[in-house]
């Protein structure tokens, strides 16, 4: 890319993100009364359903945290991450370290689920929290958190299984790009643990050496136990943007090792995701593919959603930093022309979060109890940031 072309983008990310996004989270999501931020948001940013996802809750401290510590120490956004802060630690934990999945308004209890990915969204939170604030507790309960989430996967009978293991043991993709993810933030602003070389070496071994398929030109999100393919619907299901997104954390990982081995293989992945999930007939990723191309049994697996658009636009600027290679640069202008052609709104802020097959708004909702204050202002952040990078 020529220089002009990363000033203008640059341009682009920093004003989608400081002058759009951002200030329709921040006027519209935080709870004054009881604390935490609201989730449902309306196109004018309206609350519209008060009961709060614990998980987004995580999430959005994080993200209002890292723009604190890696942007600008602007008050407000330090003053946002601890109201989130003091709600998480009120109402999101149970009485056995595990973490609510919804909660009221109040923060009274509604739903636990199975799986750890709201235990692992509150660390990277705490953790960021705790690099803004000084927080030494909020550090304290990052680091137990993280260590009871471990513990629960290497000892799965901790939770009870969705699947009878006699039956059919299986494993799943997004566990370890997201144990991937949280130790890469917690190393941050943890002291080092081997306990984070275990993991992350783990998570790499599963992602580019089971859920990376070469001979099949996919990455598949779930397998057998042993790695083996399943020839069923979720066997065969193929996600393009959960692909683009663990393909980021390789690279990253990648980076922070200088270890160049690890890049041919998360290169692959986003050639994968581009081959089998980019719409040749509207643009945009599909948001789930059948491998075998036999009927998709989810019904919105055509259509468009807002964060695996997001994730793939800093996957592919990624790619092309670190490989020179101007097919990825030339991918990232065609996701991003359709990107901001469909999901920013104009006229209130904030992005729309599903679109048709065709691009055309399936609900206006700017934020529910899935789509929160992360995905759309990190993709924006990092590609920001990134591209600060290539300018030096």
């Amino acid at each position: 890319m020529r220089r002009d072309r990363l000033l203008e983008l640059r341009e682009v990310y920093r004003r989608e993100l400081f002058e759009s996004v951002l200030p329709f989270w921040l006027t519209h999501s935080l709870d004054h009364v009881n604390g935490g931020q609201f989730n449902s948001l309306d196109r004018d940013g309206s609350v519209f359903d008060t009961d709060k996802s614990m998980w987004l809750q995580g999430r959005a401290l994080w993200m209002f945290a890292k723009l604190y510590n890696e942007v600008e120490r602007c008050p407000d956004w330090l003053a946002a991450a601890r109201h989130i802060y003091d709600f998480i630690m009120r109402c999101g934990f149970d009485s056995d370290g595990r973490m609510f999945f919804a909660v009221t308004a109040e923060g009274r209890p509604l739903r636990k689920r199975r799986y750890l990915f709201t235990e692992t969204f509150a660390v990277i939170g705490l953790a960021e929290y705790a690099r803004a604030s000084g927080d030494k507790a909020a550090l304290q309960r990052a680091i137990g958190t993280y260590r009871l989430v471990v513990d629960h996967l290497r000892n799965p009978g901790r939770l009870k299984p969705k699947v009878y293991p006699e039956t059919r043991r299986a494993k799943a993709h997004n566990v370890s790009m997201i144990m991937l993810a949280t130790t890469q933030e917690l190393r941050l602003a943890a002291p080092p643990d081997p306990l984070y070389v275990e993991v992350v070496d783990e998570a790499l071994d599963q992602i580019l050496n089971h859920f990376l398929d070469e001979e099949a030109g996919a990455v598949f999100e779930v397998l057998g136990a042993d790695g083996e393919r399943l020839d069923t619907d979720d066997g065969r299901r193929i996600t393009p943007g959960h692909t683009m997104e663990s393909a980021a954390f390789v690279l990253t990982e990648a980076i922070a090792r200088g270890d160049e081995a690890l890049i041919p293989p998360a290169l692959k992945m986003i050639d994968y995701s581009l081959a089998r999930g980019w719409d040749d007939k509207y643009g945009g990723l599909l948001y789930f593919v059948d491998a075998e191309g036999k009927p998709p049994t989810r019904l919105e697996w055509d259509m468009k959603l807002w964060w695996p658009q997001a994730e793939a636009l800093y996957a592919l600027l990624l790619a092309y930093h670190v490989s020179g290679d101007d097919k990825y640069a030339k991918w990232f202008e065609r996701m991003q022309d359709w990107t901001f052609a469909h999901f920013p709104d104009p006229e209130h802020g904030g992005w729309y979060g599903y679109l048709r097959r065709d691009g055309s708004i399936s609900t206006p909702l700017k934020g529910g109890m899935w789509k929160g204050f992360f995905h759309t202002p990190r993709a924006l952040w990092l590609c920001w940031r990134l591209l600060g990078e290539m300018l030096v």
